[in-house]
C-alpha cells in the first residue's frame, strides 16, 4: 500500500472534513451524477501541483472553495491532503509517512506543505516527479480524457510516456539546467559587457592609484632621505652644541682661575718692588755724585794743556758710566711698567750725554808746563771717583740677589698673563664655534620650515644609515627632486582611491563571476547532454518493451490485430505547459526551443478491418485502444497509483468486464482509484466509496469494504 488516504475540507462540494482510506488494489468511487465524486479526482490532481482552474473544472481559484448553500455557509478556505506510505523510500525523504497538503483561502493565498513544512510549488512538483507522479500524466485520467493519449500530438504522446517511465524527473532537471544555462549565458554576456565598459575607466583609475602609490613610495623615500640627511645634521649640531656648552663653562672657569693667578702675581711683584733695599737709593746717590764730580771736573780749565794721562783718567770715568748704563739696561729688562722703563731710558741717555760732554783738549791749548794747581784738583776728583766706584761695586753686588727675585716675579706675571690670554682666546674660539652652530641651526630650521618641517621634529628621529653612494650635494638634489615630484602629483584624492578600490573589486568580482559562469555553462551543457543521453537511451529501450505488451493487450481486447508505437523523425520542439505540470518557466533556453525530438505515432491494425489508422476507429474501439496503451505502459513501468475517472463509460458490458480483469491483473503492481458507474468495474474493486449529495448541498462519503471482489 502506497496511497493511504485522502482528507478534504472545504474543497468544492466537500464542505466538512472528509476522509477516504485507500487499501491495496482497486478502490472504486460511485455515485449519481452531480454528487461530487469527480471532485475527488480534482482534489488529487490539485495536490499533485495543478494550478490551472480550468483543468480542475473551474473558472477561477475561488471555485475550489465550497461556495455555500442556503442551508450551509460558504467555507473560508479549501484544503486537501494526501497521505503516503514511504516505508520503501519512493520519496526522497526520511519520513516513513509523508503528508502532502495544499491549502487556498479566499484571498488567493495558496500554500503547499510537506509534513507541515511549507514548500514551493516547484519543490512539490520535483518531489512528485521523483516518484513518477504528476498532475498532467497518465497516472490521472479525468472524465472525458480516456482517449487523451490518442488525441495527443506525437510529441505530447512522447512526453506522457516519458512521465510514466519516470523520465520526467530527468526532463525537469534538463529543462531547469537549460534555463540556468540561458540565464548563465545571459549573465555571462552581461558580465563581459560590464567588464568591457569598465576597462577604460578602470585603467584611468589604476593610473591615478599608481601615481598615488608612487607618491607613497616617493614620500617614503623622501621621508627616509630627510630623516637620514637632516636628522644627521640636526643630531650633529645638537651633539656639537652639547659639547661646546660644557667647554665654554670650563673655559670661563679657567679664565677666572687665570685672572686670580695673574692678580696674585701682580701683588707678589708689588711686594717685591716694595721690599727693594736702600742700597739702590745709595747707588743712585753715588751715581748722582759721580755725575756732579765729572761735571765739576770737566768745568776745570787748566792753564796748560793737560797731559795725556789726564785725558785717559777722564776716560776711565767714562767706564764708570758704561757700568751704570749696563745696570740700568738690566733693570729695564725686568721692569713691566712703561713709565719706569722710560725713566731708565732717560737716565741712560743722560749718562751717554755725560760721555760726550768731556771737553776736547786741542793741541794748541796743551802747554808743556805743568799746572800744579789743576793736577792736584784732578787727582782729588779722581780719588773721589775711585772711592765712588768702589762703593758702587760693593752696593751693586748686594743688589744682584734682589734683581734675580724681581726678574722671577716679573717672569711669573708675564706667564700668567700669557695663560690668561690663551684661556681667553680659547673661550672666544668656543664662543665663535657656538655662534656658528647656532647660525647653522637657524639656517637649517629656516630651510626645513620652507618644506613644512622644523628643526625640533628631527631631534628625536632615529637616524637611518644614509646612502653611501650619494654625497651630501647629491642627497640634497635628490630631496628637492622628490619634493617637486610630490608637488606635481598633488595630494591623494581619497575619493578616487575609494572608487578605484570599489571598481577594482567589482571588476575582480565580474572576472571571477565570468570564470565561474563559463565553468557553469560548460557543466550545464555537459549535464544536459548526459540527461539527454539517459532519457533517449531509456526511452528507446522502453518502446520495444511497450510494443510487446501492446500486442498482448490487442489480442485480449480486440481478439487479434496489431498495436505498436513508432518513433517519428526528430522535429524541433518547444516545451508545453503539460510537460512542466503547469509550472511554466520564466524564460526558456534555445536548447529547449530548438532541440530535435522524435514524436510517437500509433500504428494499429484491427482484425477484419482493412483500413488502418486511428481515424477509422469507433468510440468504443478508441476507448479500448486507450485502455490497451495505458496498461501497456503500466506493464513495463507501473506508477505508485493510477486515478481514472469513468474511463469505462464508452465500454459495453463485455469490454467493461475485460477491463475489470485487467485491473485485477495489475492490482498487485499498483493502486487504482476508479470513479465509475459500471457494475463490472465495481465488481473488480477491493473497496467501494459511495458519494451522495446531502440536503445542505454538500457531498458526503459512505465506504463499503468488499472481499474477493464480491
Amino acid at each position: 500500500m502506497f496511497l493511504q488516504r485522502l482528507e478534504l475540507q472545504g474543497f468544492k462540494s466537500f464542505a466538512s472534513k472528509t476522509t477516504l482510506d485507500f487499501p491495496d488494489g482497486v478502490t472504486a468511487i460511485v455515485g449519481p451524477n452531480g454528487s461530487g465524486k469527480s471532485n475527488i479526482t480534482d482534489a488529487i490532481r490539485w495536490i499533485l501541483g495543478e494550478r490551472e482552474a480550468k483543468s480542475l473544472r473551474g473558472a477561477k481559484s475561488d471555485d475550489l472553495i465550497f461556495a455555500g448553500t442556503e442551508k450551509k455557509p460558504r467555507a473560508g478556505f479549501a484544503q486537501a491532503s494526501l497521505y503516503f506510505d514511504n516505508s520503501t523510500g519512493i520519496f526522497p525523504i526520511e519520513y516513513k509517512e509523508v503528508v502532502i497538503t495544499r491549502r487556498i483561502d479566499r484571498d488567493g493565498d495558496s500554500k503547499f506543505f510537506i509534513n507541515q513544512a511549507e514548500m514551493r510549488l516547484k519543490d512539490v512538483v520535483d518531489f512528485f516527479a521523483s516518484a513518477r507522479l504528476g498532475a498532467r500524466g497518465l497516472n490521472i485520467i479525468s472524465q472525458g480524457e480516456s482517449d487523451a493519449f490518442l488525441r495527443a500530438s506525437p510529441l505530447e504522446r512522447r512526453e506522457l510516456i516519458e512521465e510514466i517511465l519516470g523520465l520526467k524527473e530527468y526532463l525537469l532537471k534538463k529543462r531547469r539546467a537549460a534555463r540556468e544555462l540561458k540565464n548563465t549565458d545571459s549573465n555571462l554576456e552581461k558580465a563581459r559587457q560590464s567588464m568591457e565598459e569598465m576597462k577604460p575607466h578602470l585603467q584611468m583609475l589604476r593610473r591615478a592609484v599608481k601615481r598615488y602609490e608612487e607618491r607613497d613610495n616617493i614620500a617614503n623615500e623622501l621621508k627616509n632621505l630627510e630623516e637620514s640627511y637632516f636628522g644627521s645634521k640636526v643630531r650633529a649640531i645638537i651633539k656639537e652644541l652639547e659639547k661646546i656648552d660644557p667647554a665654554l663653562q670650563q673655559a670661563e672657569k679657567e679664565i677666572e682661575v687665570k685672572k686670580q693667578e695673574m692678580v696674585s702675581a701682580e701683588e707678589n711683584l708689588k711686594k717685591i718692588e716694595a721690599s727693594e733695599p736702600e742700597t739702590k737709593k745709595e747707588l743712585e746717590n753715588i751715581r748722582q755724585k759721580r755725575r756732579e764730580l765729572i761735571k765739576e771736573q770737566m768745568s776745570l780749565k787748566p792753564s796748560v794743556q793737560a797731559p795725556r794721562p789726564v785725558a785717559q783718567k777722564v776716560m776711565r770715568g767714562t767706564e764708570t758710566i758704561l757700568r751704570e748704563i749696563k745696570f740700568s739696561a738690566e733693570k729695564a729688562i725686568s721692569v713691566s711698567s712703561v713709565e719706569e722703563i722710560r725713566d731708565i731710558l732717560r737716565r741712560i741717555i743722560a749718562s751717554v750725554d755725560e760721555v760726550f760732554a768731556v771737553p776736547e783738549i786741542k793741541e794748541e791749548e796743551q802747554v808743556p808746563q805743568k799746572d800744579l794747581v789743576y793736577e792736584a784738583k784732578i787727582s782729588e776728583f779722581q780719588k773721589l771717583l775711585d772711592e765712588l766706584d768702589e762703593m758702587e761695586g760693593k752696593l751693586s753686588s748686594g743688589l744682584d740677589e734682589f734683581n734675580k727675585v724681581f726678574r722671577s716675579a716679573v717672569n711669573e706675571l708675564e706667564k700668567k698673563k700669557d695663560e690668561l690670554s690663551r684661556a681667553s682666546d680659547k673661550r672666544e674660539k668656543l664662543f665663535f664655534e657656538r655662534e656658528k652652530l647656532i647660525y647653522y641651526r637657524t639656517e637649517l630650521d629656516n630651510q626645513l620650515k620652507a618644506a613644512g618641517k622644523s628643526f625640533d621634529e628631527y631631534i628625536n628621529v632615529e637616524v637611518r644609515e644614509a646612502n653611501t653612494e650619494l654625497d651630501p650635494i647629491q642627497i640634497e638634489r635628490r630631496i628637492y627632486r622628490l619634493r617637486n615630484e610630490l608637488a606635481s602629483i598633488g595630494e591623494t584624492d581619497e575619493s578616487i582611491v575609494k572608487e578605484a578600490k570599489e571598481t577594482e573589486e567589482r571588476f575582480t568580482f565580474l572576472n571571477t563571476q565570468t570564470t565561474e559562469l563559463e565553468k557553469a555553462s560548460i557543466d550545464l551543457k555537459s549535464l544536459i547532454r548526459e540527461l539527454d543521453q539517459k532519457v533517449n537511451r531509456e526511452f528507446d529501450g522502453a518502446i520495444d518493451k511497450i510494443n510487446s505488451e501492446l500486442n498482448q493487450f490487442a489480442k485480449i481486447l480486440f481478439g487479434g490485430g496489431s498495436l505498436a508505437l513508432r518513433l517519428q523523425e526528430p522535429v524541433s520542439t518547444s516545451p508545453t505547459e503539460e510537460l512542466l505540470d503547469g509550472v511554466m518557466p520564466e524564460s526558456m533556453s534555445e536548447e529547449d526551443q530548438d532541440e530535435p525530438k522524435a514524436g510517437i505515432e500509433i500504428d494499429v491494425v484491427l482484425p477484419k478491418k482493412r483500413i488502418k489508422g486511428l481515424e477509422v476507429l469507433s468510440g468504443g474501439e478508441r476507448s479500448l485502444l486507450s485502455v490497451a496503451v495505458l496498461f501497456g505502459l503500466v506493464a513495463i513501468s507501473p506508477p505508485p497509483f493510477i486515478v481514472v475517472d469513468e474511463v469505462d463509460a464508452p465500454l459495453d458490458e463485455h469490454n467493461a468486464r475485460l477491463l475489470g480483469e485487467i485491473l485485477k491483473h495489475f492490482e498487485s503492481k499498483t493502486q487504482f482509484l476508479i470513479v465509475t458507474h459500471n457494475r463490472s468495474t465495481m465488481e473488480s474493486a477491493n473497496s467501494l466509496y459511495g458519494v451522495t449529495m446531502g440536503e445542505d448541498g454538500a457531498s458526503r462519503v459512505v465506504s463499503v469494504r468488499l472481499t474477493g471482489g464480491e
